[in-house]
C-alpha cells in the first residue's frame, strides 16, 4: 500500500463520473487539482463536505483549481446524491479494487464495534498545476475544512 506526499506524483487511475465516462487525475494536467475522498453518499458528514466544497467551487474555479469529490459508490448513486442536494463539485467513482483511493492508502481496513471492515479513511489532496501533490490532509474533519483548503490553493 503507498502512502502519498509532498512532492509524489499521482498514479493515473481511471475514475467513472456520474455519466458512466472516464476521469483521470492527468486530465487536469497544467491545473491545479483537489482531491477528496470520502467515505459514503448521503450520510451527515459526507453530504456536509460535498456542500462545503460545492459553496465554494466558483472560488476554486477563481484560484484556477479543479475539485473532485471520490467515493467508492456507485456512479448512479453520486447522480442521485448530486441531485438530491444540488452539488456543484463533480464526483467520481473509485473502482471497488485497485483504485486510486487504494494505492494512495485511504482505503484501509477500519473497525467497529470489534468488527473489521474495509472504509475510505477521508482525505484531501492539494496537486499543483506542475502535477506533484502539494498538500495531503489526512484524516479530515469536517468543519472549516473546504475553507482551508481553499486557502492552501490560493498560495500554490
Amino acid at each position: 500500500m503507498m502512502t502519498i506526499a509532498p512532492g509524489d506524483s499521482l498514479p493515473d487511475v481511471a475514475l467513472t463520473r456520474p455519466d458512466g465516462s472516464p476521469v483521470r487525475p492527468a486530465d487536469f494536467a497544467g491545473q491545479k487539482l483537489v482531491l477528496f475522498f470520502y467515505p459514503k453518499d448521503d450520510t451527515p458528514g459526507c453530504t456536509t463536505e460535498n456542500l462545503d466544497f460545492s459553496a465554494l467551487s466558483a472560488d476554486f474555479a477563481k484560484a484556477g483549481t479543479a475539485l473532485l469529490g471520490i467515493s467508492k459508490d456507485p456512479p448512479k448513486k453520486h447522480e442521485k446524491f448530486i441531485a438530491k442536494h444540488g452539488l456543484t463539485a463533480p464526483l467520481a467513482s473509485d473502482p471497488e479494487e485497485g483504485g486510486l483511493s487504494d494505492a494512495l492508502g485511504f482505503w484501509t481496513e477500519k473497525s467497529m464495534y470489534g468488527r473489521s471492515y474495509m472504509g475510505m479513511v477521508r482525505s484531501t489532496v492539494l496537486v499543483g498545476a506542475d502535477g506533484k501533490v502539494a498538500q495531503v490532509w489526512s484524516p479530515v474533519k469536517v468543519k472549516g475544512h473546504a475553507a482551508e483548503v481553499l486557502e492552501a490553493a490560493k498560495a500554490l
